[in-house]
């Protein structure tokens, strides 16, 4: 037999101890080779790396808060130490310093060595002072002027007003909004091609600072041309639109004006039912003729709804101060035009440094959700005011404002004046939406001390307070309703430095006495003595009185206005019980127009009119002393406060015994222009102008029954007393109706403390007063040919 032998397998086992083995014997390979490389060597290695850094510092940094410089470097923790990293971080921290408006920043890295081989890496910060805009240039600015542009923008060039003021100290954000604003200005006045090409801000390190510079393409001028309104909405009448219109044929183009017109376009639509119809502009220029045919397309927009408004970043203001300001709520139509007009209103507040309204998608096609970003800032303040006037002397002021008190949007202030002539105290409180509807509802309560023994010979204290209710009734006219109470005190000074009641009262061992006792009335009204009809109207008297105000407002700026037309209206209801019984209505209309560039012609009117009822005077007479106009350079400059109008000419003190009138008017012409060779950011301005007007018709009493009062007549009749050396119980009032007329010239200055004017008058014509048998004058009117007024806050 024939025996076959199978060779035999290796087991697995064995397989892998011998692949074992094999990666065994490489590893002691290894280990050999490493072990025989020197220390020196591993060394070098190490050191071509660099050092593990163990963490990266900042030092120095107060005014940038060190979350933003760390996230801007690129030097990290547990990287190796890299010396062009590290100089690159260095000019990345400039850079943020730069956008922050510190050009002088510097920055000095450091490397520092620790125990465990590691470094700590650490930037040290010297941040330097806030670094000013040192110019700004406008290139391609053909028609209007670089110093209009300049006066649009917040920012402002670097002068020897800077120490202050911040607004030249270099603030890309604030940058940024000047050039929308410089857009819109152009927009606004005819220039429909305008767009700015580029800006570029380079910090001059020979200058020490920043200079700024904006290339403008202005295009040309544009008029507009036809205005047409085209409703493809059958249920909304194109004519009926038509009275929505804030433009013009033939007026220059304004961007502004069109997107007003759109607005109240889709405002007067969504009221008659329509939510979702879209007001489009549309505009067609024509190069040839400057022109733009406007017109306005009214269709029906996509039939989208607000599911949700989302209001976030909103750390103190309340969610219900901001919704109110939409007139869309969650589950209205969605209309962009109500929505960008929000945003408006809510940027217009001052409450937030910055607004953003953004969309995303609801939770169905045609639902959409609005979210409104904001972030708070302060809106409190602490004021120290200080000034002075020709009228009150010397006056300071501290005050304390809060325009979003808690959060609620409400306006609290505080304040109290302390002059040389007058002195108070005064709160103001406003609720911007009153019931939940856009109704300004407020309250203020006063004190206020008057010196008027310059002018009239007595002094007033006025205590009480006033409720107002403001009704928008569109965006330029508002009425307001109004319930004033105050008490008037009225006291003549009678001391031997103010003797102006020493005829009826004599002031023991200062009055000369005539041998029978009385008053020697030569002497006493040598020395000023006031009239009978201020005399009679001493003590306190109540008002109580309610008013409406109209006032309507186009003006295009309330700080330094140009254009536009304001006027205000007030009639006023004196009986609703108190001591005082009259009804009165006075006016004021202004009307502004650029003559030329930043020459501004201003024209203004103005008027009143007092009739009193029920006999409040002691004779049977209408009106108080207190309750008539008393005028002087607020209606016609060159005249002393209470220098035109009815005077008591029945004694020889008449000059300062202005006792009042129930009518007045008067007209004003003033051009403004600019100072020529003085820089427009002084804020200096000079003016000339010619005033007009007049004050007449004294209704108070005449006859005084005086023997029960304060005055000195034995007799206590009421017949009047025709002897000179005797005591008086009458007054003679010269009622002049002549027309005051004055010509002058101002200085005006927009200070950083606040708006100073100089005025100097030269009247042209006055009331001269009555000729006497000795020569002299009574009843003259009192002229004042220059005028300061001026305040301040810092």
């Amino acid at each position: 037999m024939m025996s076959t032998t199978t060779p035999r397998r290796k087991k697995p086992a064995a397989t892998a101890m011998i692949a074992m083995s094999a990666l065994m014997a490489g590893l002691t390979v290894a280990d050999s080779a490493l072990a025989q490389r020197s220390p020196q060597t591993s060394r070098r290695a190490a050191a071509a790396q660099g050092p593990l850094i163990n963490r990266v510092a900042i030092e120095g940094n107060s005014k940038v808060d060190k979350a933003i410089i760390e996230g801007e470097l690129q030097v990290r923790a547990r990287t190796s130490v890299n010396q062009a990293a590290i100089d690159a971080d260095v000019q990345r921290i400039l850079e943020i310093y730069r956008r922050q408006g510190r050009g002088l920043a510097q920055v000095t890295p450091r490397i520092v060595d620790l125990p465990n081989g590691r470094v700590d890496v650490v930037y040290t910060i010297v941040e330097g002072d806030k670094t000013g805009v040192k110019e700004i240039r406008f290139v391609g600015n053909n028609q209007v002027s670089a110093g209009r542009l300049r006066g649009v923008m917040q920012t402002s060039e670097t002068n020897i007003l800077s120490f202050l003021k911040s607004s030249d100290i270099y603030d890309a954000d604030r940058l940024a909004n000047d050039l929308e604003l410089i857009r819109r200005y152009y927009l606004k006045n005819g220039y429909a091609d305008f767009r700015i090409v580029s800006n570029e801000v380079v910090f001059d390190a020979a200058r020490g600072g920043y200079v700024v510079t904006i290339v403008v393409e202005e295009g040309e001028q544009y008029r507009v041309g036809n205005v047409s309104v085209d409703s493809r909405v059958p249920a909304v009448d194109a004519e009926a639109l038509r009275g929505d219109l804030s433009v013009s044929a033939g007026s220059v183009y304004n961007a502004e004006a069109v997107e007003k017109s759109v607005q109240a376009m889709t405002r007067t639509a969504a009221r008659q039912g329509n939510p979702f119809v879209q007001v489009r502009p549309v505009g067609t220029r024509d190069p040839a003729s400057r022109t733009v045919n406007l017109g306005y397309v009214v269709e029906e927009g996509p039939r989208i709804y607000i599911e949700r408004i989302n209001i976030r970043g909103n750390t103190r203001t309340r969610d219900y101060v901001i919704r109110r300001e939409f007139d869309l709520g969650e589950g209205d139509a969605y209309n962009q035009v109500m929505v960008d007009r929000a945003e408006r209103r809510l940027t217009n507040l001052g409450y937030f440094k910055q607004v953003r309204i953004s969309n995303e998608p609801g939770s169905s096609a045609d639902r959409v959700v609005v979210n409104v970003d904001v972030e708070d800032q302060s809106t409190g303040s602490f004021s120290i005011s200080g000034g002075y006037s020709t009228a009150d002397g010397f006056i300071g002021e501290v005050a304390v404002t809060e325009t979003n008190f808690l959060g609620r949007g409400q306006f609290v202030r505080v304040a109290g004046q302390l002059g040389q002539r007058s002195n108070g105290v005064d709160f103001s409180f406003t609720e911007p939406y009153f019931l939940g509807y856009r109704m300004a509802a407020g309250i203020d309560l006063f004190s206020k001390f008057s010196d008027q023994t310059r002018y009239s010979r007595y002094e007033n204290r006025m205590t009480g307070g006033q409720l107002r209710l403001g009704l928008p009734v569109t965006e330029e006219f508002t009425l307001t309703l109004r319930y004033s109470l105050y008490q008037q005190e009225l006291e003549i000074p009678n001391d031997e430095k103010k003797p102006y009641n020493d005829c009826s009262a004599p002031i023991p061992g200062y009055t000369q006495l005539n041998t029978d006792g009385t008053p020697n009335r030569t002497f006493c009204q040598g020395n000023g003595e006031a009239s009978l009809a201020i005399k009679e109207s001493q003590g306190e008297t109540l008002t109580s009185l309610a008013g409406l105000t109209f006032n309507y407002n186009t003006l295009d700026s309330t700080r330094d206005p140009r254009n536009g037309f304001y006027a205000e209206a007030k009639t006023d209801f004196a009986g609703l019980g108190g001591d005082s019984r009259y009804f009165r209505a006075t006016g004021d209309a202004r009307y502004y127009r650029e003559i030329f560039e930043d020459v501004v012609g201003i024209a203004r009117v103005q008027g009143g009119h007092i009739m009193g009822f029920g006999g409040s005077g002691n004779d049977g007479s209408d009106l108080r002393i207190v309750d008539h106009f008393f005028m002087g350079p607020s209606l016609v400059r060159g005249f002393a406060t209470n220098g035109i109008g009815p005077r008591d000419i029945s004694t020889i003190d008449s000059a300062a015994n202005a006792v009042g009138g129930t009518t007045y008017f008067g007209g004003t012409l003033e051009v403004q222009f600019p100072i020529f060779g003085l820089p427009r950011e002084l804020g200096l301005k000079g003016a000339v102008f010619a005033d007009a007007g007049t004050l007449y018709g004294y209704e108070g009493p005449t006859q005084f029954g005086v023997n029960n009062g304060s005055i000195f007549a034995p007799d206590g009749g009421v017949t009047c007393n025709t002897n000179p050396n005797a005591p008086q119980n009458c007054i003679n009032v010269l009622d002049s109706h002549k027309i005051r007329s004055s010509v002058g010239a101002s200085l005006l200055w927009a200070s950083p403390l606040g708006p100073i004017r100089f005025d100097y008058a030269f009247a042209l014509s006055k009331e001269e007063g009555v000729l006497q048998s000795d020569g002299t004058r009574v009843g003259a009117d009192r002229t004042q040919a220059f005028r300061f007024s001026g305040g301040t806050r810092f």
